[in-house]
């Protein structure tokens, strides 16, 4: 996490496209995520400024009128979530047939949220003389399995074991009861210097919860989940962003290649159920080798949670 995934695929797909320039649509990047797919756009935006090409955005949330307009105004980059994506293929609203790089970012994620199905299908709309680039923060069995039947020949590069966390992060451990999780919370924000806080929790209505305690408390905080709509999630993001609000709540649908700038915490006010996403949680901060801490609340039942954390890490937090 915060290696760089994006710009290992930007850059090289750019220079390919203009050394070797044909009509249509040439590259499509699918992702998991709407915010993920608008990060990923931006970047294609500023790696590509000097150049002429166009990046059309298909995600849900939006107008299908305004996505369609794009890709016939002569887009040659597209960033897709496959849901919204399929549904514009099965309409025959554009086609596919001039794309010859295929991207698939953050592939783990995309299989978590249940799209091998339209993976599967949108891969009949691709030609099959393609380059094809998969990236995964873990390859775990699930990614071999699609890697098989989307890549050929491939060549595997590893920056580093799946469970690896940037050095920068600090890390420590609170054992606490549930019912006290909020006054820690909210002691610890008192207490210490926090400039830019995200803070994890396992549901949509915990989530909902924490950020009305802590703008009670006087913080500025933002909510970021699947139920809010596509509007609300963008204005969480820029706040967040921007430096307008201090504290960002979110499922793990933020943990995910979410790439803020001078995140100072990240906050685990539940311990995350899968091992792979402690790493992607507590990856937000100490972006780009930078510095950051994490900082896991733990209820006596989540102990095995962290028990599967610590072993999978190699680590031991200290509490």
């Amino acid at each position: 996490t915060g290696s760089g995934k994006t710009g290992a695929f930007a850059l090289p797909i750019l220079d390919h496209l203009l050394r070797k320039p044909s009509p249509g649509l040439r590259l499509l990047v699918l992702v998991p995520t709407r915010e993920l797919a608008s990060q990923v756009e931006q970047t294609f935006r500023d790696v590509g400024r000097f150049t002429s090409f166009k990046v059309a955005t298909v995600i849900g949330g939006v107008g299908y009128d305004q996505q369609r307009r794009a890709v016939s105004e002569g887009a040659e980059i597209m960033v897709a979530t496959p849901g919204r994506l399929l549904d514009h293929l099965e309409n025959r609203a554009f086609r596919l047939t001039t794309v010859d790089h295929l991207v698939m970012d953050e592939a783990d994620r995309m299989l978590d949220m249940g799209f091998l199905p339209d993976i599967r299908a949108i891969l009949h709309y691709v030609p099959k003389e393609r380059q094809t680039l998969l990236f995964s923060a873990t390859l775990v069995p699930d990614v071999e399995r699609v890697a098989a039947f989307t890549l050929k020949d491939p060549v595997r590069v590893e920056v580093a074991r799946p469970a690896t966390l940037a050095e920068g992060i600090s890390q420590v451990l609170y054992p606490v009861v549930q019912e006290q999780k909020i006054d820690l919370l909210l002691t610890l924000l008192k207490n210490t210097e926090m400039r830019s806080v995200l803070a994890f929790t396992r549901t949509k209505d915990r989530a909902d919860r924490l950020a009305a305690s802590l703008d009670k408390a006087g913080y500025r905080v933002e909510v970021l989940h699947s139920n809010r709509t596509q509007r609300e999630r963008t204005d969480a993001m820029e706040n967040f962003r921007e430096g307008k609000s201090q504290i960002l709540v979110a499922t793990d649908i933020a943990a995910r290649g979410i790439d803020v700038k001078g995140i100072s915490h990240v906050i685990n006010f539940d311990v995350p159920q899968h091992p792979e996403d402690y790493v992607h949680r507590v990856g937000r901060t100490a972006r780009a080798y930078g510095v950051g801490d994490a900082i896991t609340l733990m209820d006596p039942v989540e102990q095995v949670h962290v028990t599967d954390i610590e072993r999978f890490t190699g680590l031991t937090f200290p509490r």
